[in-house]
């Protein structure tokens, strides 16, 4: 009896799958994995400075991260649309703790599920789409910024071509899986303005109702963005972006805090352009600035400047270094912080600067002032800023290690 059922349950399975066997199966992802230590004898501890959104990530990452994606492609209609379903898992852990991949130091997660119906003629070549997804994302690697991403949990209609343009809108409710509670959200952009030769300007509004709560607002957001390929002759591209927000629109990018009002508001400009002017020398260099006006009083200005250049001396192995710099301007004085990494490196792909899987040896250095110091012993204590992290009281502190980084597609 349990045999016929086995067989029973193996046949329905293949009656399922082999239909599909002839459409695209893809398999992508991501791996960022290491270890390492400080020169104090402890843990690796990352360098970051308090009020600062992001950290310079070279030889400056204290975990193990993977994202493994499949899409797949259901079937094709007579029109030419197609019906795709696509899954990401993704793992998370900290250094120096066992890879249980849950609890305080690490976590498994659904970063995706979704289905698609793309290339549909009705909707001008665009997609519908509903589930939870990576959309919309612009970052900046070096420094793994996120300044205008509208992944979320929801619904839309992406890239209809209208006129040269492309519409999309997308109603969704979370921005990721670590947010808390539901709010919703709008977000509408259009793109393909044909600025100059070589360049694209693309435009973003998000509106975020007032989910009804004790003390809570809706508010809104608008980002400006052009890129420019080629820039310069570097060999690379060049993305500029202003960005301005009220109420929980703040979040710039995301959902913000909704029991702020329309008083309080923040407004962002980006900067960062690549270059690969030979096969063998290429980097990244950025300038981020924050200015966050707050009616209790909790302003700050955020600075971020860094640079990533990278030599191959052979088609496989690289001298990769970063210098980066952020400074905070807040209630207890200026904070900063200085980064610095040296990392040789073997990449077996190829010289280039976007070139993956690399191995890297890297040795990183970071100083800071007093004032990181008190705030990180307020916001973050036992982080390496604070006096009661690694480098204790002192105010510079460096780590050592070995990592592995590689995406695939």
């Amino acid at each position: 009896m349990k045999i016929t059922t086995r067989l029973s349950l193996a046949a329905a399975v293949a009656g399922l799958v082999l239909p599909l066997s002839g459409h695209a199966l893809e398999f992508t992802g991501y791996l960022r994995s290491g270890i390492g230590e400080s020169t104090s004898s402890g843990k690796q501890a990352c360098f970051q400075l308090p009020g600062a959104q992001s950290k310079y990530r070279l030889g400056n990452e204290c975990e193990q991260y993977a994202e493994l994606d499949l899409r797949h492609d259901l079937f094709t209609f007579g029109d030419g649309s197609v019906l795709s379903i696509e899954g990401m898992a993704a793992l998370y852990n900290e250094y120096n703790y066992s890879p249980k991949f849950t609890g305080d130091h690490g976590w498994a997660r659904m970063n995706q599920l979704y289905a698609e119906w793309s290339k549909v003629p009705a909707l001008y070549n665009g997609s519908l789409w509903a589930g939870r997804r990576f959309y919309k994302r612009n970052d900046i690697h070096i420094s793994d910024f996120y300044y205008w991403n509208q992944s979320a949990t929801g619904a839309g209609i992406e890239d209809m071509e209208i006129g040269g343009l492309k519409y999309s809108y997308a109603f969704s409710r979370k921005d990721s899986v670590f947010q808390e509670e539901y709010v919703n959200r709008h977000d509408f952009n259009v793109g393909g303005f044909d600025s100059n030769p070589g360049g694209e300007l693309e435009f973003g509004v998000s509106y975020i109702d007032d989910p009804d709560r004790a003390d809570s607002n809706s508010g809104w957001s608008t980002t400006v963005q052009h890129k420019q390929d080629n820039f310069l002759g570097l060999g690379g591209g060049n993305t500029f972006a202003v960005q301005y927000g009220r109420g929980p629109g703040t979040g710039l990018g995301y959902t913000g805090d909704v029991t702020l009002d329309r008083n309080n508001k923040s407004w962002r400009v980006v900067e960062y352009f690549d270059w690969q002017v030979t096969p063998r020398f290429g980097g990244q260099v950025q300038a981020v600035y924050q200015k966050d006006t707050r009616e209790n009083g909790t302003d700050q200005d955020w600075l971020s400047v860094g640079i990533r250049p990278t030599y191959a001396f052979t088609n496989q192995f690289k001298l990769v270094t970063e210098l980066g710099h952020d400074q905070v301007d807040a209630d207890g004085g200026t904070r900063k912080l200085t980064k610095f990494t040296i990392a040789p490196t073997w990449s077996p792909a190829g010289p280039g600067f976007w070139e993956r899987p690399e191995v890297r040896v890297y040795y990183t250095y970071a100083e800071w002032n007093a004032a990181a110091q008190r705030a990180a012993n307020l916001i973050a204590a036992g982080s390496a800023l604070s006096d009661t992290g690694t480098f204790g009281d002192a105010r510079h502190g460096s780590n050592f290690g070995v990592q592995v980084e590689y995406w695939w597609k």
